[in-house]
C-alpha cells in the first residue's frame, strides 16, 4: 500500500510539472532586448513565471543586488528568499560577487574568474557554475524542475572587458547543456545601445537574434515621455521555414508599468486616450 501511494504521488508531481512546462515549450532561448527604456521589467515578469511553475531556476544577475529583485519578487508574487533556501533558486550576485574575487585565495574558483585574470578573456567557470547549479539531484527532482538560466544582463560583460565572441560561446555551451541536454530554457537581456561604432554589442545582439525562438524588445516612444504609455512591446516569434507558413510572427503592443503588473493594449487604444 505504500509503495502504491508513493507511486501515486509522484505520478501527480510528475503531471503537475507536465502540465507547468507545457505552458512554456522547453529547449528555448528567449531574447530580451530594450533600447531607449528600461526592459529589466521583462526579467522580473520571466523571474516570477518560472518560479511559479515550480522551474529550477539559475539567475545570473549582473545589474542589481539579490534585495532588489527579491522585492521586486514579492510584489509579483514570489518569494526569492524563500526559493533560495528551498534550492529551487540558484543566485549569482554579480555586484558582491564582483568585490568579493579579489579578496579570495588565487587558487579558489570563482564564476567571475575573468575579472582577476586579465589575460583570460572566457567565461568558462561561469558556464561551470550554471551547469552545476542546474544539475538534477536525482530522478524526481530532475522530473519536476526543468531548468531555466536567466541573465541580466549580457551587456555587462562586454563593458568589463569581454568580446561579443567569448559571450556568443558561453551562450553556445549553455544552450549546448541547458537546452538540449536537460530540455530547460534560456532567458537573457540585451542592450541596443543604438550607437552605430559599438560593433561588439551589435555582433552579440545580432548573433543572439539569429539563435533565438523568441526576441521580446522593449523600446521607448518615438514621441518622448507620457504618463500613460511607458513604451513598446515588440514580439518575434521565429521557427523553422516552412511552406506554408511564414518562418517569423511579430506583433507590436503598447505598454504601461504599474506598481504590481505592467498593462499591454494595442497602438492607440491606450484607456488614458480613449
Amino acid at each position: 500500500m505504500s509503495r502504491l501511494l508513493a507511486r501515486k504521488r509522484s505520478a501527480g508531481r510528475s503531471e503537475r510539472c507536465c502540465s507547468s512546462s507545457s505552458s512554456w515549450p522547453p529547449g528555448k532561448l528567449t531574447l530580451l532586448c530594450d533600447a531607449k527604456t528600461d526592459g529589466s521589467f521583462l526579467v522580473h515578469h520571466f523571474l516570477s513565471f518560472y518560479l511559479k511553475a515550480d522551474y529550477k531556476v539559475c539567475f545570473v544577475a549582473l545589474i542589481q543586488s539579490f534585495s532588489h529583485y527579491n522585492i521586486v519578487g514579492q510584489k509579483l508574487g514570489v518569494s526569492l528568499t524563500a526559493a533560495r533556501e528551498r534550492g529551487q533558486l540558484v543566485f549569482l550576485e554579480g555586484l558582491k560577487s564582483a568585490v568579493d574575487i579579489f579578496f579570495r585565495p588565487q587558487e579558489e574558483p570563482h564564476p567571475l574568474q575573468f575579472l582577476r585574470e586579465a589575460n583570460t578573456r572566457n567565461l568558462q567557470p561561469l558556464y561551470e557554475f550554471v551547469r552545476e547549479a542546474l544539475k538534477p539531484t536525482d530522478e524526481e527532482e530532475a522530473a519536476c524542475r526543468c531548468p531555466v538560466l536567466l541573465v541580466d544582463d549580457l551587456s555587462v560583460l562586454l563593458s568589463l572587458g569581454l568580446g561579443a565572441v567569448a559571450v556568443l560561446d558561453f551562450i553556445h555551451y549553455c544552450r549546448a547543456t541547458v537546452c538540449w541536454e536537460r530540455k530547460g530554457n534560456i532567458v537573457a537581456l540585451v542592450h541596443d545601445s543604438g550607437d552605430a561604432e559599438d560593433e561588439e554589442n551589435d555582433i552579440l545582439l545580432n548573433g543572439l537574434s539569429h539563435q533565438s525562438h523568441l526576441i521580446l524588445r522593449a523600446e521607448g516612444l518615438a514621441t518622448g515621455f507620457c504618463k500613460d504609455v511607458h513604451g513598446q512591446l515588440k514580439i518575434l516569434w521565429r521557427g523553422p521555414s516552412q511552406p506554408t507558413a511564414p518562418r517569423d510572427r511579430s506583433l507590436t503592443y503598447q505598454y504601461k508599468i504599474q506598481d504590481k503588473s505592467v498593462s499591454f493594449f494595442a497602438k492607440g487604444m491606450s484607456p488614458a486616450v480613449l
